[in-house]
């Protein structure tokens, strides 16, 4: 067993690409936490879309 966690978008845990899903798995936290981050980053801040969108381009899908 290695001694470090990958990152992996889930695909059980999904609305739309599993990128918030597989945060949420990744730190340990409630998906819905990540969800409400990724919604207020994208209405205040306006990059939550793109950040959301390079995830979902950059991260591979869960295996299991």
């Amino acid at each position: 067993m290695s001694g470090y966690k990958k990152f992996t978008r889930s695909r059980t845990d999904r609305k739309l690409a599993g990128v918030c899903g597989g945060l949420a798995e990744y730190f340990g936290i409630d998906p819905v936490l990540v969800r409400i981050f990724f919604l207020a980053f994208l209405l205040f801040g306006g990059g939550g879309g793109l950040l959301y969108l390079i995830i979902w381009l950059v991260a591979p899908e869960a295996t299991e």
